[in-house]
């Protein structure tokens, strides 16, 4: 599944392609939605917003379309007038004058109001984007000492976008390799220097994941790509203590470590 990074740099495609363009065609297969075809006709697309896995495609009459992936979403960018070769389902189509954004195989999908995207479940529910330039290491630090975040081990949490929207499984093995903890520790047990480090990680990995991952490091001067260090990297050496990755599973979900350097 795409985690935050991968949907933030879908979104900047899908906006590249469409942002502030008169829409000259609106199509969705939901019946539900067949309402709104008209009366987006004519709007044009304002933003693209990531709420953790969530996308939120805002129109100049203030409807917004919500989208999640889940499993199998899958938005593209097509040339106005041609027709892709794909055995995906169409949900949605966005047309304006030269460029079409689809979204394929997506079952969430809904319109929403100004009043509707306020109160909107799963919107309420999650926590801040990492990849918000708002939130600082001092925010994240505040949340995981929250009740109820601080006694829970983070092979969970990190999964849990209440805690942090945009986070998934390989961000959450590549932080907690990053500071050398286990999926089992807990911030409760961590002292002022590790909770500092750990609050820093969750931040700057997925940041450097969305900036940097898909690059070629061809040039040393740079500066970090992110690569990973332990994720699918079972039975290969630890680039920093030389010894082997594991892997298990925690949270019903793969997890890579070191034995040798997180404990």
């Amino acid at each position: 599944m795409p985690e935050g990074p991968e949907i933030r740099r879908a979104a900047d495609n899908l906006e590249a392609a469409v942002k502030g363009k008169l829409l000259t065609d609106v199509w969705f297969a939901f019946e539900q939605l067949k309402p709104y075809q008209s009366q987006l006709i004519g709007q044009r697309i304002t933003l693209l917003e990531t709420r953790g896995k969530a996308l939120l495609t805002h129109f100049s009459n203030g409807l917004t379309l919500y989208s999640h992936n889940q499993l199998y979403g899958v938005w593209r960018v097509i040339d106005t007038g041609t027709i892709p070769q794909t055995s995906r389902v169409l949900r949605v189509r966005l047309q304006t004058h030269d460029k079409t954004i689809l979204l394929y195989s997506a079952s969430d999908i809904e319109i929403l109001t100004p009043e509707q995207l306020a109160t909107h479940p799963f919107l309420q529910r999650v926590g801040p984007d990492v990849l918000d330039l708002r939130l600082t290491p001092d925010d994240v630090k505040t949340r995981l000492l929250l009740p109820r975040f601080r006694n829970r081990q983070f092979s969970g949490l990190l999964l849990d976008q209440a805690f942090l929207a945009g986070l998934g499984n390989y961000l959450r093995v590549e932080i907690l390799w990053q500071v050398g903890l286990t999926g089992q520790h807990k911030a409760s047990q961590l002292g002022a220097e590790k909770l500092d480090a750990l609050a820093h990680a969750l931040i700057a990995i997925p940041r450097l994941s969305y900036n940097t991952r898909g690059q070629v490091d061809d040039n040393k001067h740079h500066g970090a790509l992110f690569r990973f260090n332990v994720f699918h990297r079972d039975g290969e050496v630890c680039t920093r203590c030389g010894g082997i990755i594991e892997k298990t599973t925690l949270s019903s979900r793969p997890f890579y470590w070191c034995p040798g350097c997180q404990h």
